[in-house]
């Protein structure tokens, strides 16, 4: 080996002078989280909620496909068609939010506090009976001060409902709605604390999002980027950062006609999002389509097309997960984001062979596009876009290897 003028003391040095840095990154930033990001967030009133909830928008998304198919894109092939509808027979929503902040109202405290722990004798009966969806959670009210207390007490009356059926629901989450301060997310990792203890959880067993949908979520009163302070202000449980289409452009000033995924305002916003988040384990959730597919053929046919086209967008940014408001979106849901998957996953798979061998694949790939090949095929096979026979010799143990680095 061929040596060079410095001594060890000067490597020593500087291995002395960041190693509370190389701490503090490694702690920071961990990098992706091992487990299943869900496709979608499908938010219900929680008054409205029942066990068997899932099976029956799969039940209506299917009858729905059947009355206004085909879903009509160039890369929506009958192979996409097909595996959709085993989706919406075997799990057609991914991850389910019980909402008692805007799509539930206000009822008066006496009707809330019922609601809330029906609400979770609901849920605990759906995953006693096997129809929950993998991934479950609430959102309460905010924690800004006219909301706060209701918020607080739905959240604890909704645990006791759930735990008095069983345990904690693997995929549990809790989210936190428009938060105009970091401190409110402080004070929400505060309670989740107190909450674990009151009801025989281990700790750090209560994680949550945060809804971003406030123009203070994004920048801080002092200019700050706030949105980056939020994620450490979790400390440490928090999982998702999800964006509010509508209340963050009317925050905005930003008139309904014109509210949408798609605004620069929002593509701003997501932007923060999207650097704020990087490498930290939080993941990252677009909103949702406000065009309904309700109504005669044309409507549905036309607001399919319009969501579809929307997740297309999303995905190729780097937005794997969406909000879904009715089973009737739940067909363009997955056919767009299968066939996100499906129409690159030849190409992916062949670029992640050639940079195993080395080989001349067209590409000269670098490590971090070896894992991002790998991600995007993982998640692939997570949605049941993909199967894994499909990808012959690349398993999912060789995929996650190359996920982790390993």
């Amino acid at each position: 080996m061929a040596e060079g003028r410095l001594s060890e003391d000067v490597y020593a040095n500087i291995d002395a002078r960041l190693a509370e840095v190389d701490a503090r990154v490694a702690g920071l930033y961990p990098g992706e989280p091992p487990d299943r990001q869900p496709v979608h967030t499908v938010y219900v009133p929680a008054g409205r909620f029942t066990a068997d909830l899932a099976a029956r928008w799969g039940e209506q998304a299917l009858a729905a496909l059947a009355e206004h198919g085909p879903l009509e894109t160039d890369d929506v092939d009958g192979t996409v068609v097909e595996r959709v509808r085993a989706k919406l027979a075997a799990e057609p929503i991914e991850d389910l939010r019980l909402d008692f902040e805007d799509g539930y109202g206000r009822h008066g405290d006496e009707t809330e506090d019922a609601d809330a722990r029906a609400a979770g004798a609901e849920l605990a009966a759906s995953v006693k009976n096997g129809q929950a969806p993998p991934f479950t959670g609430i959102r309460f009210k905010s924690f800004e001060q006219p909301t706060r207390r209701r918020g607080i007490r739905t959240l604890d009356l909704f645990l006791g409902g759930l735990l008095e059926g069983g345990d904690l629901p693997a995929g549990f989450v809790v989210t936190l709605p428009k938060v105009t301060a970091v401190e409110q997310v402080e004070a929400c990792a505060a309670v989740l604390e107190r909450l674990e203890p009151a009801y025989g959880l281990a700790a750090g067993a209560l994680r949550f999002e945060v809804q971003v949908e406030t123009a203070q979520s994004i920048l801080a009163e002092d200019g700050t980027v706030a949105v980056a302070r939020i994620i450490q202000a979790g400390g440490g449980r928090i999982t998702g950062l999800h964006y509010g289409t509508y209340d963050y452009s009317a925050g905005l000033g930003i008139s309904a006609e014109y509210q949408s995924m798609e605004h620069p305002a929002a593509d701003f916003a997501k932007g923060f999002m999207q650097v704020a988040a990087a490498g930290t384990g939080v993941r990252l959730s677009d909103g949702s389509a406000n065009k309904l597919p309700v109504g005669d053929r044309e409507a549905v046919r036309s607001a399919w097309r319009e969501q579809m086209r929307l997740i297309r967008r999303s995905l190729e940014r780097g937005f794997y997960q969406g909000w879904d408001l009715h089973p009737h979106q739940l067909p363009s849901r997955y056919a767009a984001t299968y066939a996100f998957f499906r129409s690159g996953f030849s190409a992916a798979a062949a670029r992640l062979r050639a940079y195993a061998s080395a080989a001349e694949g067209g590409f000269l790939d670098e490590p971090a596009t070896a894992q991002a090949l790998a991600a995007y095929l993982c998640r692939g096979l997570d949605c049941g876009a993909l199967g894994e026979p499909e990808l012959t010799d690349l398993d999912r143990a060789t995929l996650d290897r190359y996920v982790r680095r390993a």
